[in-house]
């Protein structure tokens, strides 16, 4: 039996892997603070990764440890202590640790960040940079997985999820939205990352990122999932940042609006994913399950990325 840890377990990304690992009939260990529930069918290990000594509980080898830390402290803690028992480790690192942001196509051999060395600011991506140097210090059983924006049912960021909320809600009300005109979007559907991640035979580092597609056409997409009828309003990108909306994620937001020299950021190469296996499903699927899924959380609910609805129709009325 595959014996498999899971440096995290419980949360949206980590907790599926889990579950996916489980499915395939292995034993799986989640090391976790114990927020939330351990997925069905596997142990969970109590620890926090900032103290001393977290993974004194742990015992025996593994097959398989996957680690999804953002931290690079929590990266090195883990190879240093459990790095000796592991057959193969994979880490889930981010296409945030590309320096260029402006080059379409671009793959796993582009330039990344510089690694955050201690007692630097926290930067996302330099973090991610600095975990996979320390995973690779286990030579050819280290994996680097660089997915892209993850998408999929239960998504806590809210950002790729929020278009199918701002035009379900509308009903046949008008929806703002940004100048399409040159801008990409890039995803991968969280079940074909799991995947991956599971079943997957790769080695050495690859982008896990889905097709790219017209900004535009993933927004009709959305629209047509939920059959909204009513007016599409586009704003300029000037207008909507004098009035302080902001691009990507967050408060006052417009999810997938991005920069217009950040025209890589969404649109690199994976190729290398197909190469080694990867699959994908078509956008459209994705989308339904997406609509679904706001539609059980409640498509007016607080989120944490995009305009409420109350914000998007003042903005609307003076545009």
């Amino acid at each position: 039996m595959t014996n498999v840890l899971v440096l995290g377990g419980t949360a949206w990304l980590s907790g599926l892997i889990a579950t996916r690992w489980v499915d395939s009939g292995a034993r799986v260990t989640c090391l976790a603070r114990g927020t939330h529930a351990v997925p069905k069918g596997a142990a969970l290990v109590r620890a926090d990764r900032d103290d001393a000594d977290p993974y004194d509980e742990l015992h025996g080898e593994w097959d398989e440890i996957v680690d999804v830390s953002r931290h690079v402290g929590h990266a090195r803690g883990a190879v240093a202590a459990l790095g000796g028992r592991a057959a193969r480790w994979t880490y889930v690192s981010s296409t945030s640790v590309y320096a260029d942001e402006a080059t379409p196509g671009a793959d796993e051999t582009a330039a990344t960040v510089a690694p955050a060395r201690d007692g630097d600011e926290y930067e996302y991506g330099a973090h991610k940079v600095a975990s996979e140097e320390v995973v690779r210090s286990l030579g050819e059983r280290a994996r680097i997985v660089r997915p892209g924006l993850i998408v999929g049912p239960g998504d806590p960021s809210d950002r790729f999820g929020y278009w199918a909320a701002a035009f379900d809600r509308a009903a046949d009300g008008p929806v703002l939205v940004p100048s399409v005109e040159g801008r990409a979007a890039q995803v991968i559907d969280i079940d074909d990352l799991v995947s991956f991640l599971v079943a997957g035979d790769s080695s050495g580092t690859v982008n896990a990122v889905g097709d790219v597609h017209d900004l535009g056409h993933v927004l009709d997409a959305f629209r047509t999932a939920t059959a909204h009828d009513g007016e599409v309003i586009t704003a300029d990108d000037g207008w909507l940042e004098a009035r302080g909306v902001e691009f990507w994620s967050g408060d006052r937001s417009l999810p997938l609006w991005l920069p217009m020299d950040m025209g890589g950021f969404m649109t690199r190469s994976n190729a290398a994913y197909r190469a080694a296996g990867g699959i994908l499903t078509p956008l459209e699927t994705t989308i339904a399950r997406i609509v679904e899924d706001e539609r059980a959380r409640g498509v007016n609910r607080e989120r944490r990325a995009g305009l409420t609805r109350d914000e998007e129709s003042a903005l609307l009325e003076t545009l």
